[in-house]
């Protein structure tokens, strides 16, 4: 558990959080949702202790463990993949190593009447039991299951971390926390460098999960998959929702609904009363009555309207010059990084006003035929593109090309032509840098906004030809949902080079799966390519594999007891199954009191109703602790449990 309290962030004199308090339990998943700049990677980092916060204070359970993948990792060298991911098990291996040194001096005693040799033996059996808790017989078992997940290959565990781009370092880094298994994990945009099929795995995963995780994901079927609570941070202050993404949105727009004819009730109710006020306050007769509305109107608790921030960009693509009626003409392309093979005899031909998908597992060849056809980047074979096609290229790292010395208003007029250069600052104005903040320095800005000032410098000069890779990394919902509509509407040919699944429903008319140095050609959007792939079964399938790993093995090594002991055992055996039975019978009783709680929550009349019991809130919070505290004695007395019965059934043996 943790909880956070009162805490406050702000840098330079302007505050980011404000008094935010909210727990988080165990088992829950969160979704921290806002636009780009609200706050949610340095929340992250408040919560991983990597920050402190101005005010306000965090606590955990004892021995509370946190994981946290933040987007700015530092990489160490000299290990292969498969070293560098088993250094999660640090704890795990020294445990090994400490259980082995044991045996070993166990093999090498004669003493075997002693107290000493006996209590030897009693520390390996409790060595054992921690050894067997921790999964340590089934670690490499585990290790390559979660490398395979995310999309390494067997042959790839011995090669040295450095050979890898930064993408699939920080997979490393993913699989380190994974198999770390800690109480939390805090995870900042981590599909950004995923594929889809490893997106899948990776909600698969994080959904049989038993801890809590709290993430940073603009992918908003991602977050669907895996969240099932979701707090929204605006204007400094929080709104919990106990619901995934899409749930929440509905949730959202009807409590604002709600408060707004509240709101308007009110206001004419007060307007009301203050005509009567006024009418009757100078008469002697009703005098007194005045004055008791004016008591009540000054009681009157006034409805609040939660903050929004509804700015948004607003742009389209410029329209696209006059092009022949064939685009791109390619013919048996290939490309190699010195021994290593990306594309193969590749051949595809994309005629005027095509909108194509560009998907596949990272290091597949996506990105490198979009900068073969974009002139960036040599290669062999035949590639021809159609009268006058001109080429507008959005790097997949288009933000970080970006000059940290500039500021953003230089930045974009660098790019301007003299025909453009007058429409700089409307431009930046609908990518919502207005004012002074089009005097801030690029070094300053958070990552949607580098990929917003990245994008307005592409709309200065019409194309016939898009191509865009990974354009949605660091946009906020809303802003790719304009950036998608653009792309709709824009008349040009467009290639698309992404992972997001619902960004690109119903977005392009055509799918090239880059497969083994080939690609391979689906007719419709992205829907219709997972369909055709049956990749959706990938999840399933997985869940299948996460449900047959190895039964763990907990029996002990056997040793002779008398008969007091036999019965000590027994006798402790009966009463842990009691309070099994007893917790259990708690955790359901609470477990549905607080359902119902949820339950009436999610309906809007029943909110108003409870928001308005004084205390109920706390109440509620309490409960929800308390839950925490029973599960974690009731798994406490299972795991207990299941060791006496493995132990009684040996020594009975």
């Amino acid at each position: 558990m943790i909880q956070l309290n009162k805490i406050t962030v702000y840098f330079g004199g302007q505050s980011l959080f404000n008094d935010i308090t909210f727990m988080v339990n165990k088992g829950e998943r969160i979704g921290l949702v806002g636009k780009n700049g609200a706050g949610k990677s340095t929340l992250l980092n408040v919560m991983s202790g990597d920050l402190a916060p101005n005010a306000g204070s965090i606590s955990t359970s004892k021995n509370y463990e946190i994981s946290y993948l933040t987007q700015d990792l530092d990489f160490t060298d000299g290990e292969t993949v498969i070293d560098e991911a088993q250094t999660a098990f640090k704890k795990v291996k020294k445990l090994q190593w400490d259980l082995k040194e044991a045996q070993n001096a166990l093999a090498t005693r004669t003493d075997t009447e002693s107290d000493a040799y006996i209590d030897l033996i009693a520390i390996i059996g409790e060595m054992e039991e921690a050894f067997i808790a921790m999964d340590g017989y089934n670690l490499e078992a585990e290790c390559s299951r979660v490398l395979q997940g995310l999309g390494f290959l067997v042959e790839d565990f011995d090669k040295q971390t450095n050979t890898f781009s930064g993408g699939w370092r920080m997979r490393i880094e993913l699989a380190k926390i994974l198999l770390q298994k800690p109480a939390c994990i805090l995870l900042d945009e981590p599909t950004n460098h995923l594929d889809i099929e490893s997106i899948i795995w990776l909600e698969a995963w994080l959904q049989d999960y038993p801890g809590s995780v709290i993430l940073v994901s603009h992918d908003r079927t991602f977050l669907d998959a895996v969240t099932n609570r979701t707090i929204e941070i605006v204007s400094g202050q929080i709104y919990d929702y106990k619901a995934a993404y899409s749930k929440y949105v509905q949730l959202r727009e009807e409590r604002l609904s709600i408060q707004l004819q509240a709101k308007k009730n009110q206001d004419q109710h007060i307007k009301q009363t203050e005509k009567l006020i006024e009418k009757f306050r100078y008469k002697a007769s009703k005098a007194a009555f005045a004055q008791t509305l004016i008591k009540k109107l000054a009681k009157l608790d006034r409805v609040e309207i939660d903050a929004t921030d509804n700015s948004t960009m607003k742009f389209r693509f410029p329209p696209a010059p006059h092009s022949g009626k064939v685009t791109i003409e390619a013919k048996n392309i290939y490309k190699n990084y010195d021994s290593l093979e990306v594309l193969k005899d590749v051949s595809l031909s994309v005629n005027k006003g095509d909108k194509v998908a560009f998907v596949g597992k990272n290091g597949e060849g996506k990105t490198t035929l979009a900068r073969i056809i974009a002139r960036d980047l040599d290669y062999k074979g035949d590639l021809k593109l159609g009268h006058l096609v001109n080429v507008g290229y959005y790097a997949q790292n288009q933000s970080d090309l970006l000059d940290d010395k500039m500021t953003v208003l230089e930045a974009v007029d660098k790019s301007a032509t003299e025909q453009t250069s007058s429409q700089v600052r409307a431009l930046l104005g609908s990518f919502l840098f207005s004012g002074d903040t089009v005097e801030k320095k690029i070094s300053v800005l958070s990552g949607g906004e580098r990929a917003r000032v990245a994008l307005c410098k592409l709309l200065l000069t019409p194309v016939s030809l898009l191509i865009m890779d990974e354009p949605t990394n660091h946009l906020d919902m809303r802003s790719k949902e304009i950036l998608k509509q653009a792309l709709v509407h824009y008349d040009g040919t467009l290639i698309i080079v992404s992972h997001d699944r619902a960004f690109l429903q119903s977005l392009t008319d055509k799918v090239y799966e880059f497969k083994n140095q080939q690609i391979k050609e689906y007719i419709g959007d992205v829907t219709a390519f997972l369909e055709a792939r049956n990749v959706t079964d990938l999840k399933a399938l997985e869940m299948a594999r996460l449900k047959a790993k190895p039964t763990k093995d907990k029996t002990e090594s056997a040793h002779q007891m008398d008969y007091k002991a036999k019965k000590a055992l027994r006798k402790s055996h009966r009463k842990l199954k009691n309070k099994c039975g007893r917790l259990e019978k708690e955790v359901d009783e609470l477990e549905k009191e607080l359902k119902q709680y949820d339950d009436d929550l999610l309906d809007p009349v029943k909110f108003k109703e409870l928001s308005a019991e004084p205390g109920f809130f706390s109440n509620y919070d309490a409960k929800q602790k308390k839950l925490a505290d029973l599960m974690e004695d009731w798994e406490g007395a299972v795991q207990e449990l299941e060791r006496l019965e493995a132990q009684k059934v040996t020594k009975e043996d």
